[in-house]
């Protein structure tokens, strides 16, 4: 009997090990890309996933007003693509951006990726619109959609004959700005889930040279325009919902888990243009500001010496000098 215990204590000892190791390479942005941020129980094998996802998004393009304007898409796609390379994805990503005010981004299950026109244009600086796609990239990285939906087939199949199940989930949902009726399980995560691509998208956004600070950013803003005019902010990221909670967790990892670099990219001036380039195509008025946030600044660490580019310098400055607006993290 105590030899049996024994042999118990030590099996418990090696598990708990192992999940304890696996843990921490979650948390560590330096293991991204060899570690399978997507294990869990899933009935959908990965070609199944894509297979769906396509489905899906062939659904949506069909129905969706796509912005099909080429330096906005390439823009929007080379961003993203940039942060796919620093992330645990392991399928292609197609990314496509559709005409819709609201504020949002979503991901379908095998790495198909929309971004709305509302997201480009309420977000301030790049490093915003960045850590927005990282966290949706973290779900597809992940493999949320198809775990979540896998979680409520389980539950059904525990609680209803297997002949009334008819090969798929009941309950669908419609997105805004496509009405495309597509399970819920594939759209709104577990809180659980929620958390942990809060997490690997901070750390895809770090690796990726942002500051991870404009994730939380981007949140305390849309909290504030809540406060200010409630129910003005109410269909946005109905999917992600935000919490104090959520916002001190995005905090709390980047002081635990992000290593303060240098200098991080806040925003660039291709940004800039993108937003100006959609709000004359969509023939939509700028939001009227005393000064423009987004005028190219470089914000270095203390003693480093700070500067502010104004126009006339800008001018000077020679292609190799124009660089994109950056700040160390304190």
């Amino acid at each position: 009997m105590q030899r049996l215990s024994f042999i118990l204590l030590s099996l418990f000892l090696v598990v708990s090990t192992g999940l304890a190791k696996e843990k921490d390479k979650k948390k560590d942005p330096e293991q991204i890309g060899n570690r399978d941020v997507g294990k869990g129980i899933n009935i959908y094998s990965i070609e199944k996933e894509i297979g769906m996802g396509k489905q899906y998004a062939d659904e949506i393009q069909r129905q969706a007003k796509l912005i099909d304007d080429p330096v906005v898409t390439e823009y929007v796609n080379r961003l993203g693509q940039n942060l796919v390379r620093n992330s645990d994805v392991k399928v292609p990503v197609t990314i496509k951006v559709i005409d819709s005010e609201e504020v949002n981004a979503f991901a379908l299950p095998g790495g198909f990726f929309f971004v709305n026109t509302g997201l480009l244009m309420k977000t301030r600086t790049e490093s915003e619109l960045a850590g927005v796609m990282a966290h949706e990239i973290a779900h597809i990285a992940a493999r949320h959609g198809t775990r979540q939906a896998s979680r409520a087939q389980i539950a059904n199949l525990a609680t209803i004959p297997l002949i009334f199940m008819g090969g798929g989930l009941a309950m669908y949902g419609i997105r805004q700005g496509a009405s495309i009726l597509i399970p819920i399980g594939f759209l709104k995560f577990s809180r659980s889930f929620e958390q942990e691509a809060d997490m690997l998208g901070l750390q895809y956004l770090y690796k990726s040279g942002y500051d991870p600070g404009g994730f939380v950013d981007f949140f305390e803003e849309l909290q504030s325009l809540e406060k200010k005019k409630p129910g003005t902010m109410g269909k946005v990221f109905s999917s992600h919902p935000l919490t104090d909670d959520r916002i001190k967790n995005a905090q709390k990892n980047i002081q635990e888990n992000l290593e303060s670099k240098p200098e991080y990219v806040v925003t660039t001036s291709e940004f800039n243009d993108v937003k100006n380039r959609l709000y004359a195509l969509l023939n939509r008025r700028k939001p009227d500001a005393k000064e423009d946030a987004n005028r190219p600044k470089l914000r270095r660490a203390p003693g480093s010496g700070t500067g502010t580019l104004d126009d006339d310098e800008k001018k000077q400055k020679t292609d190799e000098d124009e660089r994109p607006t950056l700040k160390r993290r304190n």
